[in-house]
This record gives structure tokens, sequence and C-alpha cells, in this order.
């Protein structure tokens, strides 16, 4: 199969879909791979690494889209790059289509077949290529916190671990999934006070048995978390509902009530974002404040640090990428229904039940879709 890769143009994204390693990986199975030239030069990765790899580099994206049969990404595809796909080519990349109709309209357009990373399941029903980006965006949600608390960023101007003699800061994480056990992790390495809330049980017996004493839980009622926020200096949004968009966790009101300067690091804005006042934000202009709360929404934080991020996604994608390109998508789609979960669009469909249901759009079942 002849696969393509273009340069990501999202606002400050450097990753890449492949990396030479995979590349090599994939032109050892008989594949042939277009790399847009520079697509990895902004984390270490030149065109002659890609070369060596066996890869073939093209000047622009227009040849890339104009040829490949499958294109492989990171983030979605930009409108620009929406006009250069077409039936009865294939998409593979991070998609979140659920709080973006216009995306899905265009995509709906091309006639493309877009499989997205973050609704693709493993055997226990997890999220093995979102799992990697949760624990990068998680983790880097309580260093961009902290950093938004200093003073001249708009915080309060609190030190995320206190000094002795002087209290740490209050941290609200909402959710204890992938994104959370991360946050939870640094947080509290960073000796501030840390609280999780969920609402699976189970979820909270297991990081009450990973962080013993060192992280608080408590199931997430209504009031346990109206009462976490209000206390709290930072607050880390990282729900999510597989597909869907975010449920709204934090309105207005309780905004307004928060501590002055306190931050919210919405690491659910790709699903629409947990905080009422959310929207999403780039690394350009990562930050906005509403009535004296300090958001920050951008909504590709692990583009922050590229290299680790390509290399840790590639680990996660190039299984399916190589039973996409063997057996060609629609047969590979067929015959693994954790890989067929991944599937958002087809020819002009939706076939994902929570994206339709999301976007007020029928679905077509995907099963029947493949024959």
């Amino acid at each position: 199969m002849l696969i393509g890769v273009p340069q990501e143009i999202k606002d400050n994204e450097y990753r890449v879909g492949l990396v030479p390693a995979s590349v090599r990986e994939l032109a050892a199975q008989g594949h042939r791979v277009l790399v847009q030239a520079g697509a990895g030069a902004a984390i270490g990765l030149d065109d002659a690494q890609y070369q060596a790899a066996g890869a073939e580099i093209v000047a622009g994206a227009e040849e890339v889209f104009a040829r490949a049969e499958l294109i492989v990404k990171v983030k979605e595809p930009q409108p620009a790059e929406c006009a250069l796909l077409r039936e009865g080519q294939a998409l593979f990349a991070y998609l979140h289509l659920a709080p973006d109709p216009a995306l899905a309209q265009r995509l709906l357009a091309s006639g493309v077949t877009a499989i997205a990373y973050e609704t693709v399941t493993d055997a226990r029903g997890g999220l093995p290529l979102l799992a990697p980006m949760s624990e990068v965006a998680g983790r880097m949600a309580i260093q961009a916190g902290a950093h938004c608390l200093e003073k001249p960023q708009g915080g309060a101007g609190v030190l995320l671990g206190g000094v002795p003699g002087v209290a740490p800061a209050e941290v609200a994480i909402l959710g204890g999934g992938t994104v959370g056990y991360h946050a939870a992790l640094i947080a509290a390495g960073m000796e501030a006070r840390v609280t999780v809330l969920d609402r699976s049980l189970e979820r909270l017996a297991w990081l009450d048995a990973m962080f013993g004493n060192r992280v608080r839980t408590l199931h997430a009622t209504a009031e346990a978390i109206e009462r976490c926020v209000l206390a709290a200096d930072l607050v880390v949004g990282a729900v999510l509902v597989p597909g869907a968009a975010t449920p709204k966790l934090v309105g207005r009101e309780l905004l307004a009530r928060m501590r002055p300067g306190a931050v919210l690091v919405d690491v659910s804005i790709d699903q629409g974002g947990c905080f009422a006042t959310s929207r999403p934000t780039t690394h350009s202009a990562p930050t906005f404040v509403v009535d004296g709360i300090v958001h920050y929404c951008v909504a590709n934080m692990p583009g922050a640090v590229p290299r680790t991020s390509t290399f840790a996604l590639n680990d996660a994608t190039l299984p399916f990428v190589s039973a996409l390109a063997a057996k060609g998508w629609r047969q590979a789609l067929r015959d693994d229904p954790r890989l067929r979960a991944g599937l958002n669009i087809d020819r002009g469909a939706i076939a994902h039940a929570a994206v339709a249901a999301a976007l007020g759009l029928p679905l077509s079942d995907p099963a029947a879709r493949l024959g």
C-alpha cells in the first residue's frame, strides 16, 4: 500500500505521523511511504533519516494527499487538508469530531474513510491510541497549571508545593482515568495537596491503592465537585466519554465563586471541555481569564513536547497502521472489531454511535457498510 505522511499544519504542532523506525518496518513489509519534506525536521528527524528508512520524500502536502491511499497524521485535518482528501482514501489520525460539526461536515463531503485514534479500543475496552497522549497531557497539565499560578501569568502567585511553614496548593482533578492518574502522579510528586474525583468506585479504589495517603479520592457527586473546586488553586479537567462531547461539570455560577487567581486546565477540551467557560486555545495564546480565573485550554497539549509525544504515539499506532496497510483498510476493519471502533466517517456517512449522537446526525451501521 502507498502510505502518506504530511507535515502537520495546526498551530505549533510539530509531531509527525510516522517516525523513521516506523517507516522502516512498513517498508520491510512491502509498503511504500511518502513523507512530506521537512515533516519531522522540528523534532530532529531529517529527510535523510526517512530516506535511509525507505521513504520517498516529496515536496508538498498536495502530492502526499494526491498519491497516497492511506494518510497517517497526528491531529485532525485543517480545512486546507480536508480539501485534499477524497473518496477511496483512508485517513488515520486524531479527529475529535463530537464538538466540531464543521470538521465533520468537511470530512463527510470529502468522501474519505476516517478512522479516529481516540475511539480505537483494546480487548479490555481501553483506548490504546489515546492513552500515550493522555499520559503526556496529564503530566503536562500540572506543569502548565503550576506555571499559570504564577502572578505574571495571571495566577494567584501560589507555589504548587509550598515551602516549610507555608501550605501547598490545593489541586482538584476531575476524572481518575489515564489523564487524571498521571496528573495526580506529578502533582503529588510536587508536594501539592491533591484530590481526585471520579464516579467509578472501582477506579477510586485503584487510585487509593496506588497513592495511599499521598492523594485523596472522592466520589464525584455534585456536592463533592463544588466543595473541591471552591477550595482549589488548580483544577484539572480530565473527563472522557469516548467519542462523545464532554459533560460540563463546572458551571459559570460555580466558577464565579472560585478563588481569584485560581487556574483551570481543561485537558478535555478536545471533546468540548468540562468547564462551561472553556474554549479551545493554542500554544501561541494558551490562556484567557474569565471572572478572575485563568483558563488553559490548549487543544494539542502534547504538541508542546513533540519529540516525546511522537515516539510514544508511534509505539501505539504502528501495529494498526501495519494492519490497515497489509489487509487494506476495509478488510482490516472487518476483521478487527477493536479497530472498527475507530471508524468515525465512511464515504459520506457517520459510522460511530457516540459521534452521531453528539452531532445530531444519523448513524450508518459500520458493520453493514463494510459488508
